[in-house]
Parts: structure tokens; C-alpha cells; sequence
């Protein structure tokens, strides 16, 4: 048998040199392979474990969205939870009954009102007793301006409606004259003639009288005035409106529930 040619043995040795070409082909599925076996197991121990945890703690069971009967057990009613908590970690007002509303705000406002007077100090339920032009000092009140007097319940109404008028123009209602002694009621008649009441015969003696300011009894203001002064019990007498039996004085407003009732009514 003839030996094999030495130049064949290239041969072999190619076919070797192909056969370790093919191992770093080999060696990268195997790096691949093995970079997704990592991941797949990171995966699983993230979804797997939380998972598996909770089950064995109770508190979750797989196939349905309950928690365990121990937890709720412990757990505090809606009310007890409601009571115990400080006010204002209660819910915004919009989302209370209407009924817990209104009784809140009823609460508040009669805080309010045991807090605050329109006019602090003055007590509105006091009638002065005296003739007119003759009252006690101590029996009036003085109004916002620091100066004005008028009769208790006279005063509280018109504070009233000055805190309304602030509400609205910003500024208090601007007052010219309210009581009147006998001696003041005197001058006035001696410098004004007819456009003044007989002196004792003005309301302005009983305190149950203001005349405003010119600024009050125009515009804005005036059309204002008519229509929230009789919400507060102050009104033009007949007399003085446009038209009326006497002068037209629309600077002269009365408190209509005290002049019909002690005062000189002339309606």
C-alpha cells in the first residue's frame, strides 16, 4: 500500500484549523445563553418572591384580591376613625351632609354673635327714659365717628347698617347730626326757621333721628340707602320724601319702629 504524500498533511491541518475557527461562535451562544439564564432568574425571584412572601405572611391570596380576616379585624370602623381624628383633619365642608354643614355654620354664627356687637357696648334692648332733648347721657350710645349719640336701640340698628354699607363703598356712612339736646333743637329752629322742627317736638330729642351727610343722598350711594335703610328699620319719614307734607330733606332719616313707638310720628 503506498504511503501517504507529505502533501496531503496540509489537508489535515486545514481541516483542524477550520474545526477551532468555529469555537468562538460556539462560546458566544453560550455567553448569550447564559446572560438570559441570569435574567429570567432575576425575574423570577422579583415577581416570585414578593409573591411567595405574602403568602406565607396571610396577606395575600393567589386567585383572589382579599386581604386576611386578621387585618380587617384590626382594622378601625369608618366612624371611630372619623371622631379620632383632630378637626381639622375632617373632611372639606362640600364633602359633609348638609346637614353637619348647616349646623356648623349655625354654631359659628352664634359664636359670632356672642363674640361682636355692631356697636360693642351698646346694648340695643335699653330704652332711655327722660323727655325730649332731656335724655341722660348715660342712657345713649356713641356711634363709629366717636361723637354722634342716639338712643340705644336707634344706634345699634343704624351700626348695623353702616357695617353694610362698609360691605359695599368701602367707607362708614358719613353722619351730620343725631341727638339733640332741648338747647340744640333752640338754635337750629333760630338758624333754620321753618326747615326745623319745634323744639320738643323733633325727633332728634328722643335720639331716634340722623341727618347724613350730602354725600350719602346722591348716585350710588342714595339709591343704596332707599333700598337697605328699611331692611334695618331707618327710612325717610313721609314728610321728608320728595312731595311729601313738609320740607324735602333727604338727609333726615328716623328709626321707624322707635318713633312709632315713643317718639313724634308723623305718618
Amino acid at each position: 500500500m503506498a504511503a501517504v504524500p507529505v502533501a496531503a498533511q496540509p489537508v489535515a491541518r486545514g481541516i483542524v484549523a477550520t474545526d477551532d475557527g468555529d469555537a468562538p461562535a460556539r462560546r458566544r451562544s453560550t455567553t448569550v445563553l447564559g446572560r438570559a439564564g441570569v435574567l429570567c432568574a432575576l425575574v423570577g425571584v422579583t415577581v416570585v418572591v414578593p409573591v411567595t412572601q405574602g403568602v406565607a405572611d396571610g396577606e395575600i391570596v393567589m386567585g383572589a384580591a382579599t386581604t386576611s380576616a386578621a387585618a380587617d379585624a384590626n382594622l378601625p370602623s369608618t366612624v371611630a376613625a372619623l371622631t379620632a381624628l383632630p378637626l381639622t383633619d375632617l373632611p372639606p365642608t362640600p364633602l359633609m351632609s348638609t346637614d353637619s354643614s348647616s349646623r356648623l355654620r349655625a354654631l359659628a354664627d352664634v359664636s359670632r354673635d356672642a363674640e361682636r356687637s355692631a356697636l360693642p357696648g351698646c346694648d340695643g334692648s335699653v330704652r332711655a327714659a327722660g323727655e325730649n332733648g332731656l335724655l341722660a347721657t348715660k342712657d345713649l350710645c356713641t356711634l363709629w365717628d366717636g361723637r354722634t349719640q342716639m338712643r340705644a336701640d336707634a344706634a345699634v340698628a343704624l351700626a348695623e347698617l353702616n357695617e353694610a354699607h362698609v360691605a359695599r363703598f368701602g367707607t362708614d356712612l358719613c353722619l351730620s347730626s343725631g341727638y339733640r339736646t332741648l338747647a340744640q333743637q333752640k338754635a337750629v329752629k333760630a338758624q333754620k326757621g321753618g326747615l326745623a322742627a319745634t323744639p320738643g317736638k323733633s325727633n332728634h330729642g328722643w335720639g331716634l333721628a340722623m341727618d347724613f351727610c350730602s354725600i350719602q343722598t346722591s348716585g350710588a350711594r342714595w339709591t343704596w340707602m332707599n333700598d337697605n335703610g328699611p331692611t334695618f328699620g331707618w327710612e325717610q319719614p313721609s314728610w321728608a320724601v320728595r312731595g311729601g307734607s313738609g320740607p324735602y330733606e333727604p338727609w333726615h332719616w328716623e328709626y321707624t319702629k322707635g318713633v312709632k313707638a315713643d317718639g313724634e310720628y308723623y305718618g
